[in-house]
């Protein structure tokens, strides 16, 4: 399909359909424990889980080099205090927002926890979150938990061993952004030296990047058909009101970041055709984290500056994801609520949890279980049971799928919006369908 110069949007929408085929055709022909899927999965991962490892490694020195360069970026450094604002209110704004939906799905579908009937897996993933509870989160007070987003030990969190690695790099490479431009001020040709130093390493990051993107319908393909092939066909049915109502409420943030755009004056229907490759990824992949190099790469194609598409990808890892620190917990905490005698229709308890969850939103991993560290954060602070956080373990990936691609949406969302706002958004490059993201060998 390359050769035949067919875009890089349809060989990933190719590679997500005949995955799902694939994944669906293998249940049909084979019983659920067969050791046919077992081998078959282990094939899948070595080819999709490989590929996201791959995204994976470059995810810290893309969001290390990024962030610098955008402090060497003559325009954007003049506007620094305001883009970087701006982008932090556009995702706690919208987090907010997405707490809201996350409340009202819940109480239209009249969700409960105990309405879940817990089997060994439910049990298993609550017992599992109250240890995880009780010896990382339990003893420290909100002060402490602040307190982890700070890096004390930046080879540490470039290395990714705590939760809230990636906001602490990117704390890290701001201080070394702002002592840049304090450099800049005063002994300008040092600092030139360290701009082209720092062009370089990006321009070798991005080249990286790219050879890593050539791999994206592989990657989607066997990681859509792992994900088919395995999911528990009857517990997403017999849960199927949960699942229903909690893309009710992405779908219905979705169309909110769409109407923030329309309110700009940007047409959805030229943002979508070429959003669509990063959301089918991040949809398939469930790393908010992994799609960085392809969100920073759709904005770039959407008109957005380098500086602004660093900034908004780079925050919006850790920082106000709509999806797994918005919907999700608020959504927990309201089926929660009732069974330990809390109306979830109080609206001191809504106020308090929307609160909360705009603190909590710093700092969650942009990987698999952000959310799930977003919604102990969340559930403690509020005071309620961390167990019954594991009631929807068996239908946890397919709405995760759901949560990542509003991540990503969210975080491409604020970097349209600041460039707006800046008026650094160049129109003709939003406009020009031609401008997809397009990987070249």
């Amino acid at each position: 399909m390359q050769r035949k110069h067919v875009s890089f949007s349809k060989r990933v929408f190719t590679g997500l359909i005949i995955g799902i085929i694939y994944g669906l055709g293998l249940q049909f022909v084979y019983a659920e424990d067969s050791t046919v899927i077992d081998s078959s999965v282990q094939w899948f991962n070595l080819v999709g889980t490989g590929y996201i490892r791959f995204l994976q490694m470059i995810v810290v020195p893309l969001i290390f080099v990024s962030i610098l360069a955008a402090f060497t970026k003559l325009k954007l450094s003049q506007n620094l205090g305001k883009v970087s604002l701006i982008i932090l209110v556009v995702l706690i704004g919208t987090t907010v927002i997405a707490a809201l939906v996350g409340i009202g799905t819940t109480i239209a579908f009249d969700l409960e926890a105990l309405q879940i009937e817990q089997g060994e897996a439910e049990l298993a993933r609550g017992e599992s979150l109250e240890n995880n509870y009780s010896s990382n989160i339990q003893n420290q007070s909100f002060p402490q938990r602040i307190l982890q987003l700070l890096p004390a030990n930046p080879f540490l969190d470039f290395t990714g061993q705590r939760p809230t690695s990636t906001i602490a790099v990117v704390i890290f490479t701001a201080f070394i952004g702002i002592a840049f431009l304090g450099v800049r001020r005063k002994e300008p040709e040092l600092a030139e030296t360290f701009a082209k130093f720092v062009d370089s390493i990006y321009a070798i990051v991005m080249r990286i990047v790219t050879l890593i993107l050539r791999l994206t319908p592989y990657g989607i393909l066997a990681i859509m058909a792992r994900t088919a092939a395995t999911s528990n066909l009857d517990a997403i049915v017999g849960l199927g009101k949960f699942v229903i109502a909690s893309y009710v409420a992405l779908i219905i943030v979705f169309i909110i970041h769409l109407l923030i755009l329309v309110g700009f004056k940007l047409n959805p229907v030229t943002y979508l055709k070429k959003a669509f490759p990063v959301l089918a990824f991040a949809f398939t992949s469930r790393t908010s984290a992994g799609a960085l190099p392809l969100t920073i790469q759709t904005q770039k194609s959407l008109g957005v500056p380098d500086g602004t598409a660093n900034f908004a990808g780079s925050f919006g890892l850790s920082i106000g994801q709509n999806g797994c620190a918005g919907v999700y917990p608020a959504m927990l905490a309201v089926m929660i609520a009732p069974t330990v005698g809390i109306n979830p229709l109080d609206p001191s308890f809504i106020l308090l949890l929307l609160a909360v969850v705009a603190i909590s939103s710093f700092g969650v991993a942009g990987v698999g279980g952000g959310a799930t560290f977003a919604a102990i954060l969340v559930l403690s602070t509020m005071n309620l049971p961390i167990a019954l956080a594991g009631v929807l373990i068996s239908v946890e990936p397919l709405i995760d799928m759901g949560r990542t691609a509003l991540n990503v949406n969210g975080s491409m969302t604020a970097g349209l919006v600041t460039s707006r706002v800046n008026k650094e958004l160049e129109a003709d490059i939003y406009t020009d369908l031609d401008r997809k993201i397009e990987v070249q060998a």
